[in-house]
């Protein structure tokens, strides 16, 4: 029996084209509450780890599916596998592939299983790094665990189609957009309409009018909690009432609909959709009574906080029980079609999920009978060949074994061998492909990686002019939007004032609020919206005003946007630039600097840290010529220091992870970025003045850091070394540290301790005062330095 797909419903149909579109409807309903039963099951048996499922909610799954169109994106969560069934975007053979965690991407597709099942995503690049035909294939943007994760990004997914519409250099994409008539559809559970997530893009999409379309799955609970405690009114739609568009106001329009009522869902859906679609209206749809028949997740039993009368309503109005009696009622089926047809969904369940299973066992059995045979031929070291014949037997006996059986078991036969020979060699073998097969695709692995960018020098001649900061900048935003046509940027005061240091300053009436436009005070939404058209085809300027407010943008900075490549397995890639600017200024929050907790937080993306306005231009022009995201933190102080305007401008590049030695020195290598360069400049002319020669290194990026060792080279020279930055204690000095004494070996050409200098364990305290005792100042690396010299 094959998968058959439900297409939307095109023209008026006949009884007989209707009955057919009902009946395979039912039977897709069948299939996904089959699949949901088994995976049940696979978990408690022990072949799966855990698992979450969409029992019952596969009727107005089915009812959305009918109308999610070729260009359409979806932004879901982890209990819409009916809706990725009915839209051909994944199988029930992947579904269980994906509940086993195959790694191979031949079976699981959506995240060579690195994510928990029911995480969908479908290719957005070929391989060679290049944007498919994204409007003539139906898009599933690879979905999260964390509560509401996929709300912010549906805000850019929708905001594309609104952006295609008005831009006409864009709306000539016909890869990418259909006249800007793609709708993003995004699903929540009830519950998780509590987190803050939720209203932000709800707030962020009513304001911006863009298409999209919410779907909330209310069960009445979340995990154990009943949603009067979750929720004002009881209702997500009754509290959201205000944002109900009227005429001459901005706003959404709010449904509601019944998760049983399939004619009823088909219906409204129909209409709603397509209002959506050509309005750019967003709407909310608040599908309730929703049913859950085997609870929350495999972690428990809703049998312990649900009441025996509220378990006998969700039997009765199970969503395909109540299906089922209305194609009964209306002469769509008969008891015995609609058992066979139940009859047969089963078995096709089945037979996925053996198929699955045993595509999953084969290599690792294999494996197995491979690690037996070299273990029988291994030379036992005296005494221990009762040992290794235990381990023989052990292996031989696991009737389920996965792949860190066989690397244990093997590695351990080989401690106990004198001469592990092929053994050893095939241990070796497995390491290296199993890396490849679970730690891959952290960045792009093809030419438009990053780090494929070749470098080119900034170039200056003799009429180069000496410039502000800002002025380096903006001409170079401005160079930027005038040679492609994809970059859009926005932020707090960015457009119409030019961003609060005047980097685009005159740079939206030039270039149309459409491509240079302010936003709400709203980091997370901020960030969301930047992942969202970056996944469509854009490449977005996200700007966080200061630093310190990262942290409001963080969760779909690390949640999404830095796994996004290793969690698809490379298919997915949202290739943002987040710009902002830190580290010195006056007070708590305008002068902070994160970076411990950013580059901890953000692996998967670049961290630059550029010393001037000119290194910050360069390092966005090798981003922008990857497929990858990165964070350009420039410094708050820079904007009116003078520097000379390359030639280039638009064209240079800053390698990523390839330091710049600033100063030669002999004595001290000194290793800093950012700001503090500045100050160490200051203190430098102090110690040279006493006989110390320094050689001070900039990083310039975090991540990477320092890949071809240019600092251990200098630390060979000079035998010793300080790392200085403005973050707290044990923050990216610390990084640095490590990456340099411990990965590079550079503990083998000290002469003296290492040393560190950092900012205060506190938040910078304000004032000029504040910030001279609470950063690192001249004085104190004069102090240090000193020191370092007489040890």
């Amino acid at each position: 029996m094959e998968l058959q797909v439900n297409e939307s419903l095109q023209a008026p149909l006949s009884f007989e084209h209707f009955r057919s579109e009902v009946l395979r409807d039912y039977r897709m309903a069948c299939i996904s509450r089959e699949a949901s039963l088994l995976g049940r099951k696979e978990v408690l048996t022990g072949k799966a780890k855990f698992g979450i499922f969409g029992d019952g909610k596969e009727v107005p799954q089915l009812a959305m599916a009918k109308f999610f169109k070729p260009g359409d994106f979806y932004s879901g969560y982890y209990r819409d596998q009916t809706f990725a069934f009915a839209t051909g975007a994944a199988t029930v053979k992947e579904f269980f592939a994906q509940l086993y965690s195959d790694p191979d991407t031949a079976h699981d597709p959506h995240s060579a299983g690195r994510q928990m099942n029911s995480h969908f995503a479908t290719p957005f690049f070929n391989e060679e790094g290049e944007m498919l035909d994204l409007v003539n294939r139906k898009n599933l943007t690879a979905g999260m665990a964390p509560t509401a994760a996929q709300m912010p990004r549906s805000v850019g997914l929708a905001l594309a189609s609104k952006l295609f519409r008005n831009i006409e250099a864009m709306n000539k994409q016909q890869h990418l957009t259909r006249n800007g008539n793609e709708v993003c559809f995004a699903t929540i559970g009830d519950a998780s309409t509590s987190e803050g997530h939720f209203w932000e893009t709800l707030n962020a999409a009513a304001v911006q009018q863009i298409p999209l379309a919410v779907f909330v799955w209310d069960d009445g609970y979340g995990i154990s909690v009943p949603k009067k405690y979750q929720t004002t009114k009881g209702s997500v739609s009754e509290a959201l009432k205000g944002f109900q568009v009227t005429d001459g106001t901005n706003g959404m329009d709010i449904y509601k609909l019944k998760a049983w009522d399939y004619a009823g869902m088909c219906e409204v859906l129909e209409t709603a959709i397509e209002k959506i679609r050509h309005t750019h209206i967003p709407a909310l749809f608040h599908v309730e009574e929703v049913t859950q028949p085997q609870g929350h997740s495999t972690s428990g039993s809703h049998e312990r906080y649900k009441t025996a009368d509220r378990l006998q309503w969700e039997r009765d109005w199970d969503c395909i029980k109540k299906m089922k009696e209305w194609m009964l009622e209306n002469d769509l089926a008969t008891e015995d079609e609609l058992f066979e047809l139940e009859t047969e969904a089963k078995e096709f369940v089945r037979n996925s999920k053996t198929e699955a299973w045993s595509e999953y066992q084969s290599p690792i059995l294999k494996q197995v009978q491979e690690v037996l045979e070299l273990m029988e031929q291994l030379q036992p070291a005296s005494g221990s060949q009762e040992s290794i014949n235990q381990l023989i037997a052990q292996l031989r006996s696991n009737k389920e074994p996965n792949r860190r059986d066989v690397m244990s078991t093997l590695y351990k036969a080989i401690t106990l061998s004198n001469a592990p020979g092929a053994a050893l060699v095939y241990y070796e073998k497995l390491k290296t492909d199993n890396a490849s097969l679970y730690n891959s695709h952290l960045h792009t692995e093809n030419k438009k990686s990053a780090m494929q960018v070749p470098e080119l020098k900034a170039a200056f001649d003799a009429t180069s002019p000496m410039l502000n900061g800002y002025e380096i900048i903006n001409r170079y935003f401005d160079q930027l939007f005038a040679s492609n046509e994809q970059v859009v940027a926005f932020g707090e005061d960015l457009g119409y004032i030019g961003d609060v240091n005047q980097g685009f300053a005159g740079l939206q009436a030039k270039y149309s609020a459409n491509r240079i436009f302010d936003t709400g005070i709203r980091e997370l939404t901020i960030m969301g919206q930047g992942i969202g058209l970056a996944m469509r085809g854009f490449r977005p300027i996200a700007e966080i005003q200061y630093l310190d407010y990262l942290v409001y943008g963080l969760q779909p900075l690390t949640d999404d946007v830095s796994t996004l490549q290793f969690r698809t397995a490379g298919k997915q890639g949202a290739p943002l630039i987040v710009r902002t600017r830190g580290h010195r200024l006056e007070g708590i929050w305008h002068s902070g600097s994160p970076m411990g907790m950013i580059i901890n937080s953000l692996r998967g993306m670049y961290v630059c840290v550029p010393r001037n306005m000119v290194q910050a231009a360069g390092m966005y022009n090798t981003l922008l010529q990857s497929n990858e995201p990165g964070l350009v933190i420039e410094c708050l102080n820079g904007y009116r220091l003078k520097e000379k305007l390359p030639t280039n401008l638009n064209a240079f590049t800053v390698p990523m992870g390839v330091p710049e030695v600033i100063k030669q020195g002999t004595d001290i290598t000194i290793v800093s970025y950012g700001s503090t360069l500045r100050i160490i400049d200051d203190a430098i002319k102090t110690l040279e003045l006493k006989g110390v020669s320094c050689e001070v290194v900039d990083v310039q990026t975090l991540l990477p850091f320092d890949i071809n060792h240019v600092i251990l080279e200098s630390l060979k020279k000079t035998n010793r070394i300080v790392f200085i930055d403005e973050d707290v204690p044990g923050g990216a000095a610390a990084y640095m540290f490590n990456k340099v004494m411990e990965e590079q070996g550079g503990y083998r050409y000290l002469d003296v301790a290492p040393r560190t200098i950092t900012a205060k364990a506190h938040r910078p305290s304000y004032g000029s005062d504040g910030d001279y005792f609470s950063k690192p100042n001249a004085e104190e690396i004069i102090e240090v330095i000193l020191k370092m010299m007489n040890e």
